[in-house]
């Protein structure tokens, strides 16, 4: 038999786990499916290197949905100070400057879902499903799409999300397509044990080889971010650890501090995609079906929690108000409310990137002059604070501090 849900998710990771929890104790049946669990957490296991830099407007999308408490109770690392800097240009940003506590909050990326799907099962509109994989998608537009999943479940649906990561099944089996490229670099991550103890600063100095970066975790850790072509990340990637260490000393600057030892590694290539279009009918995509961006600035999550947020109060207020929340006019305010914004962050990600990744004199001393600008006028450097922490533009209710959610 099958079973009918008013929504299907699929993808239980950290921007699927957010729309099912902003979705849950309404009126609707929510299925969430998901191919693998993540592991239990323990306070003596080493940071994950998938960490995520978690935005002001995060934050407050997991505070407003009951998850934010479950981050907490692991562990997570706030930062205050953010400094940018390459040769004599240099600034550094402030969260006191604009009478905020922190800039964000350095998590790793299974808390998150932890505490997002810890919500999940106080709710009793929506069924977890995991593990569990989709052997067969029929989808036939204005009509329900059908799944048969790996367990033999057959399940019917008239909306479904895709917020199953870059090589989205679902957008391919719709055939919602994609403008992609590569940016032919690597990124290099490597967590280790520094002589400080816990950091409130992430920094990223460019060099021309590509951006160093350095994101502050819990106690005497960090997560070091190494930009570089695929040839040198592969050579990296091969030595071990105490001449892998000989080399972050050698080429990373001295407020890295000591280096008590390396914890792991991992690396990947850099690319940018966006779809063409967010919707079909009875079909959405958020997070990374959606959208893959550069992760110079950290902003992939961030966005994708802002996709989630804002489809859920689409959707809901769709219901509230008896319109057909499977309709491409309801899904279409959706799109306008994301695309364009997903578009505009990539692009300045893009052209930060670009402008900064090459040794190119006279493009030098304009960035160098940008730099030192910024660290002046404090105008544009609260803006650009601001922006960072996902507190201007358009934002979604679940987005906004819990006083303002009355405007």
């Amino acid at each position: 038999m099958k079973e009918f849900f008013d929504v299907i998710i699929v993808g239980g990771g950290m921007v699927g786990a957010t729309l099912a929890c902003a979705l849950g104790d309404s009126k609707l049946s929510v299925a969430i499916i998901e191919n693998t669990p993540p592991p239990p957490f323990s306070a003596e296991q080493p940071h994950d290197l998938r960490v995520s830099a978690l935005s002001i407007a995060s934050k407050n999308i997991l505070d407003h949905l009951g998850a934010w408490d479950g981050i907490v109770q692991r562990r997570y690392c706030p930062f205050q100070r953010m400094r940018v800097w390459e040769t004599t240009g240099d600034t550094e940003f402030c969260s006191a400057a604009i009478d905020h506590q922190a800039l964000g909050y350095i998590v790793e990326n299974r808390i998150t879902q932890l505490a997002l799907l810890d919500r999940l099962t106080e709710f009793n509109n929506i069924q977890f499903l995991c593990p569990v994989s989709i052997q067969t998608i029929h989808y036939t537009p204005g009509a329900h799409t059908e799944l048969i999943l790996s367990d033999g479940r057959v399940l019917s649906t008239p909306l479904i999300i895709a917020a199953d990561g870059g090589q989205s099944k679902i957008r391919q089996a719709v055939n919602l397509g994609v403008t992609s490229w590569d940016y032919e670099q690597h990124a290099m991550v490597i967590n280790v044990e520094t002589g400080y103890e816990q950091q409130d600063i992430t920094w990223q100095r460019f060099v021309p080889s590509g951006p160093q970066a350095f994101l502050p975790l819990s106690g005497r850790h960090g997560s070091i971010v190494w930009y570089n072509s695929f040839e040198e990340i592969q050579r990296l990637s091969k030595l071990p650890y105490p001449a892998l260490k000989e080399e972050l000393i050698a080429a990373f600057p001295v407020c890295l501090g000591h280096i008590n030892q390396i914890v792991g590694t991992a690396s990947f290539p850099l690319k940018r995609q966006h779809a063409q279009h967010y919707i079909k009918p009875g079909v959405a995509l958020i997070g990374d079906a959606a959208h893959t961006i550069n992760p110079l600035a950290g902003q992939g999550v961030n966005i994708g929690l802002l996709d989630a947020a804002a489809l859920a109060e689409v959707i809901l207020e769709a219901h509230a108000n008896g319109l057909n929340i499977a309709d491409v006019k309801v899904l279409k305010r959706y799109e306008a409310m994301r695309r364009t914004e997903n578009l505009k962050i990539m692009t300045v990600m893009d052209a930060f990137y670009l402008a900064f990744s090459n040794n190119i004199l006279p493009l030098k001393i304009v960035r160098n002059l940008g730099l030192s600008m910024a660290e002046r006028l404090l105008p544009i450097k609260n803006l650009v604070m601001r922006a960072a922490m996902g507190l201007d533009g358009p934002l979604p209710k679940l987005a906004m501090p819990k006083k303002d959610l009355s405007h």
